[in-house]
């Protein structure tokens, strides 16, 4: 099975959920962060940190967590091949990316695709995808264990699903995956969520506003 540790990854995403779920009501969401209130993020009580991951951008480079520092970063999880989800939100967040030209390159937000579908998403067509979107937007990718861990840690989820002729053509299957948006902050550590459907205008003034508040 492609994806094998697949039960313990939803457990830990939906001990995650529950955890952001809690903190909203106890905490009253956003207004219990750092951060000024927003109308796209929910934020946790408190950023926290990623445990250590290596992914391999379009450009063949390593995107390791100190790469992202000094930005705030957009993360969604999803394969060239998605017929309709990926599309849509890349297609949003282009929006919301257009909008941040003003903002200067050392501190603009970040948009990183990651595809989990490494075997069919070789880095060069998951970059000509991602940039076809936005010319600014990250791509990368690692192994699946990789994978399944940096997804995790960001309470994400994702599984292969065997299409009806995949026993005679490996490459008949989709991907499920986590539809959200996982919000790390200037340091990288994951600090909030975006939940679909996606508000391009709301995401813009939103990271534009933290930006404003977080530039050195």
């Amino acid at each position: 099975m492609f994806n094998r540790n697949f039960g313990i990854v939803v457990l830990v995403a939906l001990a995650a959920g529950l955890g952001l779920v809690l903190a909203q009501k106890f905490f009253g969401g956003s207004a219990a962060s750092p951060w000024p209130q927003t109308r796209a993020v929910t934020f946790y009580p408190q950023s926290r940190a990623l445990p250590d991951y290596s992914l391999r951008q379009s450009d063949g480079t390593q995107l390791v967590p100190g790469e992202l520092k000094g930005h705030w970063t957009l993360v969604f999880l999803g394969f060239t091949f998605c017929p309709d989800v990926c599309p849509t939100t890349l297609a949003d967040l282009a929006i919301a990316q257009k909008q941040w030209q003003a903002i200067p390159e050392g501190v603009r937000p970040r948009v990183l695709f990651v595809s989990v579908d490494p075997d069919r998403d070789p880095p060069a067509r998951l970059g000509e995808y991602a940039h076809a979107f936005h010319k600014d937007t990250l791509a990368a990718t690692a192994d699946v264990p990789s994978l399944e861990r940096f997804a995790t840690a960001l309470g994400f989820v994702f599984q292969k699903v065997p299409g009806k002729h995949f026993d005679e053509n490996p490459d008949d299957y989709s991907m499920d995956h986590s539809a959200g948006i996982a919000v790390l902050d200037p340091d990288g550590r994951l600090a909030g969520l975006i939940r679909p459907p996606l508000d391009p205008q709301a995401i813009a003034a939103d990271f534009a506003q933290l930006t404003r508040v977080t530039a050195p």
